[in-house]
């Protein structure tokens, strides 16, 4: 398995009073390690704007996706594009980065603020050819990526914030990309770069956003796989197996479940010890036990990391809510959903007596809860296995 992945996220603020953001991001994973993502931003906002940014990001990364060489998808796209007749603008602008084997980047940009780089703690603008395709101004730029490095694109909603307002002219690109080299570290997903740009967003908008706001954000990172076991297996004579299965794995080793972190302990011959909460919280306290990166509490806790796991996937309203803490929901979810590209769960079968009488902490209950959370991190784009004992 190649040692590194290409991480992505986006987030978008829709534009006062709409219920639907005039700005689309589509993802096309061309492999295991190329993808192209498209940001399209329709002209106006609402319904109009919303059908328009979706058709162009949709089509553009299927025609690219089918083989088509990006140039081309290119000059349709621009041909198609009608232009209005009130603006003398298009109905939709759009960037456009491929990702090939992790290293290989290339991209475009029509009308859109131009993407930029930031490689090793430094903001910059690739070195673009402009060219005109049916008489409309495109960006091109090649460049050869290496771990770390993180590509943004957003919508012109970016640069608007905060004009006439808290400031003059605008969130201006070399401001935007000052506050990005201020804000990346290596720890920090897509996902949470494109969260953090856009609270920025939002404050200079003084949460009434004037335009749709989008951020996507690209990094190529190194892989890490993350072991997660989760409560006894069906038979106990199992249990050793599980745990060796699940100790023989590299990464971080993660223990939810009081039973589970019994087995866990009695197999590696350590003594389980309880780390109180350190701030007030209605997370259970977690425990540490000597080689295991993080020992949880369980179903509460899960269902919490769930919860998150939602948000997260969907607009990340929560992130700044729980990032900061330190209770075991908070630190999963960090680990699952920011750090970890290859997660592999441990999930035993065993009916907890204590909850024989509690259907809502059944074991149906939580191999559905599993099943969800898989389901999440799947539509991260991490690599998921599960096996069942």
């Amino acid at each position: 398995m190649n040692e590194l992945y290409t991480d992505y996220g986006h987030v978008s603020l829709n534009h006062v009073g709409e219920t639907l953001c005039g700005d689309n991001v589509s993802v096309r994973k061309l492999s295991e390690d190329s993808y192209v993502i498209v940001l399209a931003d329709g002209l106006g906002s609402g319904v109009k704007a919303n059908i328009l940014s979706t058709l162009t990001s949709i089509m553009m990364s299927k025609m690219v996706g089918s083989d088509i060489d990006i140039e081309q998808c290119v000059r349709t796209i621009i041909a198609t594009l009608p232009v209005c007749k009130d603006r003398g603008v298009a109905y939709s602008t759009f960037s456009l980065i491929s990702v090939k084997d992790n290293r290989w980047i290339t991209i475009y940009n029509y009308d859109n603020p131009s993407p930029f780089i930031v490689h090793e703690g430094k903001a910059f603008l690739p070195d673009y050819t402009v060219s005109e395709i049916h008489g409309k101004r495109i960006e091109k730029a090649e460049y050869e990526a290496t771990v770390g490095d993180s590509f943004f694109m957003m919508s012109d909603g970016v640069i608007n914030a905060g004009a006439g307002e808290i400031l003059n002219y605008g969130w201006t690109l070399p401001q935007i990309m000052n506050f990005a080299e201020e804000t990346i570290t290596d720890q920090l997903c897509a996902k949470v770069l494109a969260t953090t740009l856009i609270d920025r967003c939002n404050a200079l908008y003084e949460g009434k956003p004037t335009d749709d706001v989008t951020v996507a954000c690209i990094r190529i990172r190194e892989r890490q796989q993350l072991s997660l076991m989760v409560g006894p297996s069906t038979a106990p004579e199992d249990d050793d197996r599980m745990v060796s299965l699940f100790l023989s794995k590299k990464g971080k080793h993660i223990v939810s479940g009081g039973t589970t972190a019994s087995i866990v302990a009695r197999y590696l011959n350590r003594e389980i010890k309880a780390v109180p909460n350190e701030m007030e919280t209605d997370i259970p306290p977690i425990s540490t036990i000597e080689g295991i990166d993080l020992v949880t509490e369980g179903m509460v806790t899960l269902n919490r990391v769930l919860e998150y796991g939602r948000d997260f996937a969907a607009g990340n309203q929560d992130y700044f809510n729980w990032n900061y803490k330190t209770d075991g929901a908070s630190r999963l979810a960090s680990l699952l959903f920011e750090d970890s590209s290859d997660i592999i769960i441990f999930s035993g079968c065993a009916v907890n007596p204590a909850h024989q009488h509690n259907k809502d902490l059944s074991i149906s209950l939580k191999m559905k809860l599993i099943d969800e959370l898989c389901k999440i991190l799947r539509t991260l784009d991490k690599t998921v296995k599960v096996s069942y004992f």
